[in-house]
Protein backbone atom coordinates (compact mmCIF):
# COMPACT_ATOMS: atom_id res chain seq x y z
CA UNK A 1 0.00 0.00 0.00
CA UNK A 2 1.42 3.38 -1.00
CA UNK A 3 1.34 6.61 0.96
CA UNK A 4 -1.57 8.95 0.20
CA UNK A 5 -1.69 12.70 -0.13
CA UNK A 6 -4.28 15.17 1.21
CA UNK A 7 -6.21 14.81 -2.07
CA UNK A 8 -6.67 11.07 -1.46
CA UNK A 9 -4.38 9.96 -4.29
CA UNK A 10 -0.86 8.53 -4.33
CA UNK A 11 1.70 10.79 -2.66
CA UNK A 12 3.84 12.54 -5.26
CA UNK A 13 7.49 13.55 -5.08
CA UNK A 14 8.11 16.84 -3.28
CA UNK A 15 11.68 17.66 -4.25
CA UNK A 16 15.11 16.30 -5.04
CA UNK A 17 17.17 19.50 -5.34
CA UNK A 18 17.62 19.84 -2.47
CA UNK A 19 16.71 16.27 -1.52
CA UNK A 20 13.88 16.57 0.99
CA UNK A 21 11.82 14.35 3.25
CA UNK A 22 12.32 13.02 6.74
CA UNK A 23 13.85 9.93 5.12
CA UNK A 24 15.65 12.06 2.45
CA UNK A 25 13.76 10.20 -0.28
CA UNK A 26 12.28 13.27 -1.98
CA UNK A 27 8.81 12.61 -0.52
CA UNK A 28 6.97 13.81 2.57
CA UNK A 29 6.53 10.24 3.79
CA UNK A 30 6.32 9.75 7.52
CA UNK A 31 6.57 7.04 10.13
CA UNK A 32 6.90 6.43 13.83
CA UNK A 33 10.45 7.87 13.83
CA UNK A 34 9.20 11.20 12.41
CA UNK A 35 8.11 12.82 15.66
CA UNK A 36 7.81 16.24 13.99
CA UNK A 37 5.44 15.09 11.20
CA UNK A 38 7.46 16.42 8.24
CA UNK A 39 4.40 15.97 6.04
CA UNK A 40 3.74 19.29 4.28
CA UNK A 41 5.43 19.87 0.93
CA UNK A 42 6.12 23.60 1.08
CA UNK A 43 7.51 25.95 -1.53
CA UNK A 44 9.36 28.21 0.87
CA UNK A 45 9.36 31.99 0.68
CA UNK A 46 11.66 34.60 2.23
CA UNK A 47 8.87 35.46 4.68
CA UNK A 48 8.36 31.82 5.70
CA UNK A 49 12.11 31.27 6.18
CA UNK A 50 12.39 34.42 8.31
CA UNK A 51 9.40 33.32 10.39
CA UNK A 52 10.87 29.88 10.96
CA UNK A 53 14.17 31.38 12.07
CA UNK A 54 12.28 33.68 14.48
CA UNK A 55 10.71 30.64 16.19
CA UNK A 56 14.03 28.82 16.47
CA UNK A 57 13.75 26.69 13.31
CA UNK A 58 16.67 27.83 11.13
CA UNK A 59 16.02 26.45 7.65
CA UNK A 60 18.64 28.64 5.96
CA UNK A 61 21.92 27.58 7.59
CA UNK A 62 23.41 24.40 6.07
CA UNK A 63 23.85 21.48 8.47
CA UNK A 64 25.78 18.82 6.53
CA UNK A 65 25.77 16.41 9.48
CA UNK A 66 21.99 16.09 8.93
CA UNK A 67 22.28 16.16 5.12
CA UNK A 68 20.62 19.59 5.22
CA UNK A 69 21.87 22.05 2.59
CA UNK A 70 20.06 25.17 3.84
CA UNK A 71 17.08 26.53 1.93
CA UNK A 72 16.45 29.53 -0.27
CA UNK A 73 13.14 30.98 -1.49
CA UNK A 74 11.55 28.74 -4.12
CA UNK A 75 12.94 25.48 -2.69
CA UNK A 76 10.47 22.67 -2.09
CA UNK A 77 10.87 21.13 1.37
CA UNK A 78 8.91 18.78 3.63
CA UNK A 79 8.19 20.92 6.69
CA UNK A 80 6.58 19.98 9.96
CA UNK A 81 2.84 20.42 10.04
CA UNK A 82 2.92 22.21 13.40
CA UNK A 83 5.53 24.78 12.30
CA UNK A 84 3.72 25.37 9.01
CA UNK A 85 0.45 25.93 10.91
CA UNK A 86 2.21 28.34 13.27
CA UNK A 87 3.50 30.29 10.27
CA UNK A 88 -0.02 30.32 8.83
CA UNK A 89 -1.46 31.61 12.10
CA UNK A 90 1.23 34.33 12.12
CA UNK A 91 0.54 35.34 8.51
CA UNK A 92 3.73 33.85 7.02
CA UNK A 93 2.64 30.51 5.56
CA UNK A 94 4.62 28.97 2.71
CA UNK A 95 2.93 27.72 -0.43
CA UNK A 96 1.77 24.08 -0.35
CA UNK A 97 1.95 21.38 -3.03
CA UNK A 98 -1.16 19.36 -2.15
CA UNK A 99 -0.31 16.31 -4.28
CA UNK A 100 3.00 16.03 -2.41
CA UNK A 101 1.61 16.69 1.09
CA UNK A 102 1.07 13.53 3.14
CA UNK A 103 -2.45 12.83 4.40
CA UNK A 104 -1.13 12.66 7.98
CA UNK A 105 -0.72 16.46 7.82
CA UNK A 106 -4.52 16.57 8.17
CA UNK A 107 -4.13 15.39 11.77
CA UNK A 108 -2.73 18.87 12.48
CA UNK A 109 -3.83 21.21 9.67
CA UNK A 110 -7.36 21.27 8.15
CA UNK A 111 -7.44 20.66 4.40
CA UNK A 112 -9.26 23.97 3.88
CA UNK A 113 -6.29 25.83 5.36
CA UNK A 114 -3.85 23.93 3.14
CA UNK A 115 -5.97 24.68 0.06
CA UNK A 116 -5.76 28.44 0.82
CA UNK A 117 -2.01 28.22 0.12
CA UNK A 118 -2.02 25.60 -2.62
CA UNK A 119 0.28 26.07 -5.58
CA UNK A 120 1.03 23.76 -8.47
CA UNK A 121 4.66 24.05 -9.48
CA UNK A 122 6.88 21.71 -11.49
CA UNK A 123 9.60 19.81 -9.60
CA UNK A 124 12.18 22.01 -11.36
CA UNK A 125 10.95 25.57 -10.70
CA UNK A 126 13.63 26.92 -13.06
CA UNK A 127 11.36 25.73 -15.88
CA UNK A 128 9.07 28.66 -15.01
CA UNK A 129 11.68 31.22 -16.02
Amino acid sequence: MSDRNVLGTDLELCGTDPLTGFFRDGCCTTGSQDLGSHTICAVVTEEFLAHQRSIGNDLVTPMPQFRFPGLKPGDRWCVTAANWLRAHDDGAAAYVVLASTHERALEIVPVEVLREHAVDVPPDASALG
